[in-house]
């Protein structure tokens, strides 16, 4: 007290032999659960890439080490997540050096991964291919889930964690009480869709959820197994989940709906979300270059 120190102050502090476990429950406490909506998910993910770190110390973990995470998450789970990994490490060791850590961030200097604007969505050519081997997968539930994900252009989620409350047959309407950008969000259900819930209502228990699971949240989760099957049977490559959400969108610029229109169906908070539609219009730009080549060549004849 007499060198101006509050002792009790200096207990609170995180010491060099805190474990980075022990610091990770600490950051979700007192900054990921105030702060982030998709807490849970973040928790999860780290969780899963980062738990052989859980019984180190936090001034043992080095530069080197956090590098060496994020090439190698960069090789198994794409550059995305990887650079989203080494951020959560950053902000979790800058929060230590506030919470009265005296290391430094063995995160800082390490530059990001360089990402390429994702576009891929199904095309026509691979439509056929893509409704046959899902209309031949066995589980329903994972079938049903890709319909959804599909023709609502939902978020992976908030479809895994649709609950019949928020289904209205009546109004063929689907209303999310909260989506990642903090807002709620009504999605127009087509006829297929409702089909589709109607089945699956009927064979259900009536449980809370649409997809029911057998884990911890007592919904589906994470279905990559069947994901790799599907589109292994119908021969398409580099095609992700999320990408079901982004061909819902692509198709509608390719069928004359404006960016507004699409942003308002998809949940866009920002503009620039919709941006990409712009250039994923392919039908009438081809048609475009067709009726202008065609125009050219009448007069090589």
């Amino acid at each position: 007290m007499i060198k101006g120190k509050n002792p009790n102050e200096e207990k609170k502090n995180l010491r060099d032999e805190t474990s980075f476990g022990d610091l990770f429950l600490l950051f979700i406490e007192r900054h990921s659960k105030q702060h982030k909506k998709s807490w849970k998910t973040n928790k999860e993910e780290v969780k899963r890439l980062l738990s052989h770190w859980f019984i180190k110390k936090i001034s043992n973990i080095t530069k080197q080490d956090v590098q060496l995470i994020h090439e190698k998450i960069g090789r198994e789970n794409g550059l995305y997540q990887a650079n989203r990994m080494l951020a959560r490490i950053h902000i979790i060791y800058n929060k230590a050096i506030e919470w009265g850590w005296k290391g430094i961030n063995p995160a800082s200097g390490i530059k990001k991964f360089k990402e390429k604007s994702r576009d891929r969505f199904l095309h026509p050519d691979e439509l056929p291919r893509f409704f046959e081997s899902l209309e031949s997968e066995t589980n329903s539930t994972i079938r049903d889930y890709i319909y959804i994900s599909l023709l609502t252009g939902a978020r992976r989620a908030n479809v895994q964690a649709m609950r019949w409350e928020e289904i209205n047959f009546e109004r063929k309407e689907w209303l999310i009480p909260e989506t990642k950008n903090g807002d709620s969000l009504r999605i127009h259900l087509t006829e297929k869709v409702i089909s589709i819930l109607q089945n699956r209502l009927k064979c259900s228990s009536k449980q809370e959820w649409v997809f029911e699971g057998t884990g911890r949240t007592g919904h589906l989760v994470e279905p990559k197994t069947a994901w790799r099957r599907i589109l292994h049977k119908a021969n398409i490559k580099d095609l992700r989940l999320h990408d079901l959400r982004r061909t819902l969108g692509s198709w509608q610029a390719a069928t004359g709906a404006n960016s507004y229109i699409i942003g308002r169906s998809l949940g866009h908070k920002n503009p620039q979300s919709t941006a990409i539609y712009a250039r994923l219009s392919i039908d009438p730009i081809k048609d475009s270059v067709e009726k202008a080549t065609e125009a050219m060549l009448k007069y090589a004849k």
